[in-house]
């Protein structure tokens, strides 16, 4: 995955079905999350569906990268393909999982001429909202940059990659992320044991899940910030 994608939540229209979420303002600003529209890239926040202690969804914000294998020098990893790691085993139980919705990701084409990467965006075909299969986890440390570090505790999260489907494998055949479709998965995902998740990776999501937009589309849909 290119490390970019949307999640226009409010054009979702579901930000009224879970409890404790304010109204959005005239401004478009939730006290909250944030900016409604939001195209999210690596250590930015992003909106979050996680169980509380009522086992109820709630909305929150975190930022977009795990600390990775310390042979990756614990740089931020956005997704997470191998849950056979020592690194990321003991973040594989329910208490860590979560939801991250999105109305659009991105890949870049296997195709793309030498110096100019052509991105690719895929949605829903009801423009809609679907997840991704996220794991979060508290973290303190520096997740900012050399010239601005960001010391302190925050909340993380990523998320899971899986083969890449019909669809997505002839733009972009290494992987792609893991997309949970119905209100079942969604819930599966979030309570199943963690012995479970193999299997649920390696599910192959139906071709049909998913658009290609074109470019006109991909600049409008997304929220105007493709570039």
């Amino acid at each position: 995955m290119c490390n970019r994608y949307a999640s226009d939540i409010r054009k979702a229209g579901i930000e009224k079905d879970y409890y404790g979420f304010d109204e959005w303002s005239e401004t478009r600003i939730n006290p909250i999350l944030g900016n409604a529209v939001l195209e999210v890239f690596p250590k930015s926040f992003a909106p979050i569906l996680k169980l509380n202690s009522k086992d109820e969804l709630q909305w929150t914000k975190m930022r977009w990268g795990l600390p990775g294998p310390p042979k990756f020098g614990g740089a931020p990893i956005t997704n997470i393909r191998n849950i056979k790691s020592p690194h990321w085993r003991p973040l594989l139980g329910p208490q860590h999982r979560c939801l991250v919705p999105f109305t659009a990701f991105s890949e870049y084409e296997d195709a793309s001429p030498k110096g100019k990467k052509q991105i690719r965006w895929f949605a829903p075909p009801d423009r809609a909202m679907l997840c991704f299969a996220g794991i979060a986890s508290e973290y303190y440390g520096d997740v900012g940059t050399k010239t601005a570090p960001n010391i302190g505790a925050h909340t993380l999260f990523s998320f899971l990659t899986t083969d890449a489907n019909d669809l997505v494998r002839p733009i972009h055949a290494k992987a792609m992320p893991l997309v949970l479709v119905s209100e079942a998965e969604r819930q599966e995902w979030l309570t199943a044991p963690a012995g479970e998740i193999e299997a649920i990776q390696a599910r192959m999501l139906p071709a049909e899940a998913l658009d290609i937009l074109s470019e006109e589309e991909a600049a409008q849909y997304v929220g105007g910030y493709i570039k």
